[in-house]
């Protein structure tokens, strides 16, 4: 089975190389009757930035001209309109969306505290402003975010696989797994909630650090050597998913959550990222049942080169990750 991590790396270049191109991001929030705050994030590769911006109704007017600033390889813009008769039931219209292979995610808070998130696609570039956001609306906003965070969130992804190189057993998988599960599930909502802020940049690099450290135990395993990780595999698996949790959080934050449905949007987001979790595992494990029919021998260099390959690819990210943050 472990010889499908070279195909699985081969793989997910593609979703590496499209992550970068990451979602736009629409607020628009309520300030007065009928005036808005609005912000527009749009992502940036190098000095290029994606052609599309919101297109609001005729009966809204700029109050104050744009203001545009550069973070994070992202152009930022900012602006106020007014709108007669408000935007309720208005159309918003994301131009040049169609044009491009990404999404945008749109916000909009009421002055009554109301929050509707949406997502729009290349193919669905149109939202209509309701005045409460549906229950449905929240749940499937959410629930693809969750999945898409997890299966374009490669080192998650990568913590993962390398727990399935080391667990031998149904049982010892379903047990690491579920381990894993509980353990970021408790900090993704502790976080998001408040009751726990902990600095991003420094779990990214700690996130970084546990592959490297599955990595290692996995070159033990080869080697003939119990280590932790094989001995109590879902003790790892909650200790680092707890720092996991605060990844996920990290980019819920991001997004942020309806504040009339806070408990539902966290709930869904969370079971989207269960799902998209168990898409991966249920992958790895087929098609590593299907490259074990085909192939009888075990290629014990496949093994050692995707280990050598993770190990890299882990203390890459955690070297880069201290330097964000250290410099």
């Amino acid at each position: 089975m472990r010889l499908v991590g070279i195909i699985l790396l081969l793989l997910y270049t593609l979703p590496v190389i499209a992550h970068e191109v990451r979602p736009g991001y629409l607020e628009v929030i309520e300030t007065a009757p009928e005036r808005y705050q609005v912000l527009w994030k749009v992502p940036m590769k190098g000095d290029a930035v994606l052609r599309m911006s919101p297109l609001f109704p005729e009966t809204c007017k700029e109050q104050t001209p744009p203001s545009s600033r550069a973070v994070a390889a992202a152009m930022v813009k900012q602006w106020t309109i007014v709108c007669a008769g408000g935007l309720k039931d208005a159309e918003i219209t994301i131009e040049g969306l169609q044009h491009t292979l990404t999404d945008v995610l749109a916000r909009v808070t009421h002055s009554g505290g109301t929050t509707q998130t949406v997502r729009l696609a290349p193919d669905n570039i149109v939202f209509t402003v309701s005045g409460e956001p549906s229950t449905l609306e929240v749940i499937t906003t959410y629930l693809s975010l969750g999945i898409e965070h997890i299966l374009l969130g490669i080192d998650h992804l990568l913590f993962v696989f390398a727990l399935l190189l080391i667990v031998q057993g149904w049982k010892k998988l379903v047990g690491t797994i579920t381990a894993f599960t509980v353990a970021h599930s408790i900090t993704l909502a502790a976080a998001t909630l408040g009751y726990v802020n902990v600095p991003q940049a420094p779990v990214e690099a700690v996130i970084a650090l546990s592959i490297l450290f599955l990595a290692t135990e996995i070159i033990h395993m080869l080697q003939g050597k119990t280590g932790l990780a094989q001995r109590y595999p879902w003790l790892v698996a909650f200790i680092f998913g707890l720092l996991h949790g605060f990844g996920f959080a990290g980019a819920l934050s991001e997004i942020g959550l309806p504040q009339s449905d806070i408990p539902l949007a966290l709930l869904f987001f969370n079971v989207g990222v269960e799902v998209g979790q168990l898409i991966f595992v249920a992958g790895v494990l087929l098609i590593g049942m299907l490259l074990k029919r085909l192939i009888t021998q075990p290629l014990r260099w496949g093994e050692i080169v995707i280990t050598y390959v993770i190990g890299s690819v882990a203390a890459f990210w955690t070297i880069e990750r201290v330097m964000s943050f250290a410099t």
